[in-house]
């Protein structure tokens, strides 16, 4: 695992070294604020870009920097076997603590609504790994449910109670 997360940090330096914003890349320190055990942290050093350079790398509701997960998750897995496939998460400047926060409070206030109406509960503008990962965090939950409806990039992730 150590090799692959080298490997990891040095295509993300590479990369973003390619775009024009060399910076360097760390791998700890945010075990504890992923849901996902098996993620890799990748963080990328940004304190010398300028405010518009970290936008840019973040993009509109996080799809820049989604999209840059996306690349490594399928770039770093391409020739590795199934069981010893990893979990990237592309952090820049707190964004994807605090977008973990949101998502944590927004499901949470899910929950909450649906077990106290017992109505669904629709939560939009999330990307697909944001879906996914709500969908991963609530699927041990035994009274409830979810599901993804619609088409992108109008895509919702709907909360409801577990049909008997």
């Amino acid at each position: 695992m150590e090799s692959q997360l080298q490997s990891g940090k040095q295509w993300l330096e590479q990369l973003l070294d390619f775009m024009g914003l060399a910076a360097q890349v760390t791998t700890e320190g945010f075990e504890t604020v992923t849901t996902d055990l098996k993620s890799n942290w990748l963080n990328i050093d940004g304190s010398n870009f300028t405010p518009e350079q970290k936008q840019q790398l973040i993009g509109n509701k996080g799809e820049s920097i989604d999209a840059i997960q996306y690349l490594a998750n399928t770039i770093l897995n391409l020739n590795a076997d199934p069981e010893t496939q990893n979990s990237f998460v592309i952090e820049l400047d707190g964004y994807r603590v605090k977008r973990n926060q949101e998502l944590a409070a927004l499901t949470q206030e899910a929950i909450d609504r649906v077990r106290e109406t017992g109505q669904e509960v629709e939560i939009p503008s999330l990307s697909s790994a944001e879906r996914k990962q709500i969908h991963s965090l609530l699927e041990n939950v035994e009274d409830l449910m979810t599901e993804s409806r619609g088409q992108e990039p109008d895509r919702r992730l709907i909360v409801r109670l577990q049909q008997p």
